[in-house]
């Protein structure tokens, strides 16, 4: 017979910031509940991938409608802006600070100095062609000031180099510390660090 607790846990161990003794939690806590509860959770999962899309011009998760996420489809956002972020949790704290109104680019990660991680450089190179025919004048770099930030920047100026003439591309300001996940960082500290913003 199988070890159901233990196969469970071990597949929450897989989830983003998740070790053994949190798994075994949350897998106690699923037993403690309703079978009803239980069932409605593994619906919620079972649907996820048929409810949600991702947007093909920002590349977040989204759960609207048509192709496009809010964020692009709507038309009171600034064109002459577009922030690329590490992954949709930092967007959402974009737009939690409420100042920004400008457009969006999820890069779906970050790359370290060991020449691990990924990000959507196709995708990202095809966004920005699409948008300088839309107005774009500034690029933002939103990333974590942390190594891997850094080097990943370092990588997007390279990508973006052809572009440079045309385009602005500049980082968030101070107030952001160093090591700090923008995932974490408050609204006023988003507010200073996008107000601050420097070209690089």
């Amino acid at each position: 017979m199988s070890d159901r607790i233990g196969e469970l846990a071990r597949a929450f161990e897989r989830f983003p910031g998740i070790g053994p003794r949190q798994a075994k939690r949350f897998v106690y806590h699923l037993l403690s509940v309703s079978g009803a509860d239980r069932a409605k959770l593994s619906e919620l999962i079972a649907k996820i991938g048929s409810d949600v899309h991702q947007c093909p011009e920002c590349m977040r998760f989204s759960n609207g409608n048509g192709p496009l996420c809010a964020y692009c489809a709507d038309p009171a956002r600034d064109d002459a802006l577009l922030t690329l972020v590490e992954k949709d949790q930092d967007l959402a704290a974009l737009e939690r600070a409420g100042t920004y109104r400008g457009r969006y680019f999820v890069l779906g990660g970050v790359l370290t100095l060991s020449g691990k991680g990924a990000i959507r450089e196709r995708d990202l190179i095809r966004v920005v062609g699409m948008r300088l025919g839309r107005g774009l004048k500034e690029i933002v770099l939103a990333l974590s000031a942390t190594s891997e930030g850094e080097h990943t920047s370092d990588r997007i100026r390279e990508l973006l180099a052809p572009y440079r003439e045309r385009v602005r591309i500049s980082t968030l300001g101070r107030g952001l510390a160093t090591g700090s996940e923008l995932e974490y960082s408050d609204a006023e500290t988003l507010r200073a660090a996008l107000a601050g913003r420097k070209e690089t």
